[in-house]
């Protein structure tokens, strides 16, 4: 019934999709193996995509081939650039999506690609001869040949969903839990472990009284996460602030006695930046009221999502506490909060091409790794899909460094530091976030998508005429120059220092309190000059101007730290010679394996003096 695939992926969600769609992609003949054809790519918390760093991860995600970019820009219904207070590092973008549309659109994507079969049905164990994969079994009997095998179960490994006293086993609401899998990786001697996340209730957004809310509107501009010519906003939906209070609280409490989070029936860790709203008030006592951030579900329903009410308490205590909010008053629920608890296996267990390191040609993705989030999981995925398809055709995998990308960053701490709780990303975890914009990520990865197959030659030229009108632009800035008669007035209106001699474009941009679209507002032949260019390319001239000194700084950081990328380490190097590590180091050296200095020196637990202790000892 079935032939051998190339890849088998496992899992339907965002890690899923993404990894079906790029091994396809690459020419590899996938399956891809779902329990509910119905939910593919569902959004299972909030109906949204990017944010602070995720939006990052989206728009390389995107400059590398894959489809979360389109897909989202293709679903949304609000557009809203985020931190444009802030530097040019830290601006991200955030779509709020039709959540209903977005499953439709990955649905058609993946139909759309004729190297992707598809399967309903549950996988219950891996097929495994010599520490090697060569396929699956499912719970409808069939024993699939794969020649690689990618998991992306999410949270449904061994799920159990929570609602105050009451549990069941469950992946999503509604939806069955995955059994059998865990079990036999353990018993092949992977080591698991248990996480917890959660998700608040839905409300009918007929009964909100908007008129008292705050309105929280998209950009008047509204961009896109694609660097291709996906659709532009005409209209958005507005999303809507309100937030609790001493009332709210008080209801809240009188159901902590039966919180399974509270009486030790949760015994997985939850994600430390999204708690529950039990776990707020318990955690930050002080505080008189927490924001509630309520998110519309789609252009056609009438359907919310109440963010920052994550809750597992009994469903008359939610909507008790609901309707003491300001402006849910008469509000009525569609279905209650809850939280879930499921396996994921400790990340340490993989390689940097996210295969793991115990059994050949089975890689993981996604929550199984440990991580939280959407963007995440999606970013794992498409890494996954590439390198098992390369692995088919015997070529290397496609590592990314953290001074590349985003998902570089993702996957080097998943695998160096590991997490014991669930992992999200910031842009503080990225020690290069000046050289990682939004703004850059198709100049950074657009070129190795296009040299291994992903992106589009469509998709690489636009890439390559976009830097050479960058540079041509700033050089142009550079020449381009105004006497002091011709600029001293206008910077005189804008408080800015006079000048005594000629000075360059290039030059005035250095003043933080001046931007290109200031300056060319008093040169009409600066004006005509900028009109050949695109807004991107504008924009990318300016960063590049202003940060000039920040980007040149980071940049010989990078290549002083990769240094220590070219310090190879024996595969098969035998730490407990070192006398002089730490017993930490040892350990951890030990179990992680790592293939360089440089990434033993990312290592939780290992210190310079032991990085120092390691060089000595091979000799450099």
């Amino acid at each position: 019934m079935f032939p051998e695939y190339d890849v088998i992926v496992v899992g339907a969600g965002h890690a899923g999709c993404e990894a079906a769609h790029a091994a396809a992609t690459l020419g590899s003949r996938v399956l891809l193996v779902t329990m509910n054809m119905m939910t593919i790519a569902q959004m299972s918390c909030n109906p949204a995509m990017g944010g602070i760093a995720k939006g990052q991860i989206v728009r390389e995600i995107d400059a590398l081939g894959g489809m979360s970019g389109i897909v989202s820009d293709k679903s949304m219904i609000q557009f809203r650039m985020l931190n444009k207070s802030k530097g040019p590092a830290m601006w991200s973008p955030r779509t709020q999506n039709d959540r209903m549309l977005f499953s439709i659109t990955w649905r058609e994507v993946l139909e759309a690609n004729p190297n992707i079969d598809m399967w309903q049905d549950m996988v219950v164990g891996v097929l495994v001869k010599d520490k090697r994969v060569f396929g699956v079994k499912t719970q409808l009997g069939f024993e699939i040949k794969g020649k690689t095998v990618v998991l992306t179960n999410g949270t449904f490994l061994n799920g159990i969903i929570h609602i105050g006293e009451k549990k069941f086993g469950g992946g999503r609401t509604a939806e069955v839990a995955a059994t059998g899998l865990t079990e036999q990786l353990v018993e092949l001697g992977f080591e698991a472990g248990r996480m917890k996340t959660g998700t608040p209730p839905r409300v009918d957004g007929r009964t909100i009284n908007y008129s008292i809310l705050e309105e929280q509107k998209g950009d008047e501009n509204p961009g896109n996460f694609s660097f291709l010519d996906t659709n532009v906003l005409q209209e958005q939906r507005s999303c809507y602030i309100t937030y609790t209070n001493s009332a709210v609280h008080d209801i809240l409490k009188t159901g902590f006695e039966q919180s399974p989070l509270f009486t030790g029936r949760i015994k997985g860790v939850g994600p430390r930046y999204c708690p529950s709203i039990e776990d707020k008030l318990n955690r930050f006592a002080e505080r008189e009221r927490h924001q509630i951030f309520i998110e519309p579900e789609g252009w056609n329903t009438v359907e919310v999502y109440v963010n920052g009410f994550s809750t597992s308490l009994p469903e008359d205590v939610q909507f008790k506490a609901l309707r003491r909010i300001k402006g849910f008053e008469n509000v009525k629920m569609f279905r209650p909060g809850y939280a879930i608890e499921y396996d994921y296996f400790p990340p340490t267990q993989l390689n940097y091409s996210l295969e793991t390191k115990l059994i050949d040609n089975l890689y993981f993705a996604g929550q199984i790794n440990g991580t939280t989030g959407y963007e995440e999981a999606g970013g794992q995925g498409l890494m996954a899909g590439i390198n098992a398809a390369r692995k088919v055709k015997n070529q290397e995998p496609i590592i990314l460094k953290r001074s590349e990308a985003y998902i570089g960053v993702l996957i080097d701490d998943l695998i160096n530091k590991g997490t014991e709780e669930p992992y999200r990303m910031f842009t503080s975890r990225a020690e290069y976030r000046i050289l990682l914009r939004q703004d850059n990520a198709d100049l950074r990865l657009t070129k190795t998508g296009y040299e291994i197959g992903l992106a589009s030659e469509e998709r690489f030229e636009r890439v390559k005429t976009k830097n050479q009108n960058i540079q041509k632009l700033i050089n142009d800035l550079k020449q381009k120059k105004f006497s002091p008669d011709e600029v001293n007035p206008y910077l005189e209106k804008h408080n800015s220092s006079v000048v005594k001699e000629k000075i360059s474009v290039y030059q005035l941009l250095k003043r933080p309190e001046l931007k290109l679209e200031d300056i060319s507002g008093f040169s009409n032949s600066l004006k005509d000059y900028l009109s050949k260019y695109t807004s991107e390319e504008i924009e990318q001239a300016e960063i590049n101007c202003i940060y000039e000194s920040y980007i040149e700084k980071e940049q010989k950081l990078v290549d002083r730290v990769y240094q220590l990328e070219n310090f190879k380490i024996r595969e098969n190097f035998d730490y407990t010679k070192i006398r002089a590590l730490s017993a930490e180091a040892m350990e951890k050296l030990n179990k992680i394996r790592p293939k360089t200095i440089g990434q033993a020196s990312r290592i939780s637990g290992v210190s310079p003096a032991d990085i120092s202790v390691i060089m000595v000892y091979l000799g450099r």
